[in-house]
């Protein structure tokens, strides 16, 4: 590489490579179309090579812009991990922190504690990053993470927060036309809400389920919130947190003796943050307010197959 483009550079690289377009890039960095090409071709000059193939739709990258990514992805999180430490003071409950976690638990839980959070601590604000994905918080792609599986990366401060399990739940308007299935095998005759795209967690998970797959599903989606809402709908039985559809009393909890998915739950975050007082502050009250979730979920509730985490 000659010379040493200026950040910029790279944030707009890497704007480009998430958006796909130019355009789309200078929206989402408020910048205009023609800034973000310069920047492109500047490093193309840089790195002696195409980065992008132009296609009717968008930009492709090359070998070259997929070797560079992983960098220029660290570069942002780390930018923008110093943005947020920038903001507010050290010694204080102030300023922004960026949380990630699944689907499920940012969408279910997350809210009332961050409302909760918010009013207790004016000062703070936060940043919710949903995914199925692990989140890097070597990188600080994330200032504090909720896990569904238990970190190994030493430079962690990781608090196990309890379990959450999910079962097979139906609306009892469906039941009520369809019946309820005695044994998992009868399930072949419903209506099921499941996953679209396999994972390692969703084939370790249908070992449990033998006879079903991706095509025993009438309703396939990789969101959970989706899924609830189908369950809620009445469209068939899926699975999801067992608290999660208890306070509804139109949701029917089946094959219980059956099936049971125990998932530990795990609040982390890096260890060079645990002095400061904002990091310190959210980590406590996520841990304390998931436990007291998972406590709750945990109680009177029989499992029937064999654990699985995710």
């Amino acid at each position: 590489m000659n010379g040493e483009p200026s950040w910029d550079v790279y944030r707009s690289f890497a704007a480009v490579l998430r958006a796909g377009s130019l355009s789309a890039a200078a929206r989402g960095l408020g910048m205009t179309q023609p800034s973000i090409a310069r920047h492109i071709d500047a490093l193309e000059r840089t790195v002696g090579g195409a980065l992008f193939i132009r296609s009717q739709r968008g930009l492709a990258p090359t070998d070259r812009a997929l070797a560079l990514q992983p960098h220029a992805e660290a570069l942002v999180a780390a930018a923008e991990a110093l943005r947020r430490t920038g903001q507010g003071r050290p010694d204080q409950p102030e300023g922004v922190v960026r949380i990630s976690a699944s689907q499920a638990v940012g969408v279910l839980h997350l809210p009332a504690i961050l409302a909760r959070l918010r009013k207790a601590y004016p000062a703070l604000a936060f940043e919710l990053s949903l995914s199925d994905a692990v989140d890097d918080l070597l990188l600080r792609r994330a200032d504090i993470a909720v896990r569904m599986t238990e970190p190994v990366q030493q430079a962690l401060v990781a608090r196990p927060v309890g379990t959450l399990t999910l079962g097979f739940h139906a609306h009892r308007d469906y039941l009520a036309q369809r019946g309820v299935p005695a044994t998992l095998a009868a399930l072949a005759t419903h209506d099921l809400i499941g996953f679209d795209t396999e994972t390692p967690f969703i084939r370790a998970a249908m070992r449990h389920l033998p006879g079903l797959d991706r095509s025993s599903f009438a309703l396939r989606v990789d969101n959970d919130a989706a899924q609830l809402a189908a369950i809620r709908a009445g469209f068939g039985i899926g699975i999801c947190q067992i608290a999660a559809a208890r306070p509804d009393p139109a949701l029917v909890h089946v094959l219980a003796d059956a099936f049971a998915m125990p998932l530990r739950m795990w609040v982390v975050m890096h260890e060079d943050l645990r002095h400061g007082v904002r990091y310190r502050t959210v980590f406590d009250a996520l841990a304390d307010q998931l436990a007291a979730i998972a406590d709750r979920r945990g109680r009177g509730e029989r499992s029937g197959a064999a654990p699985v985490e995710g």
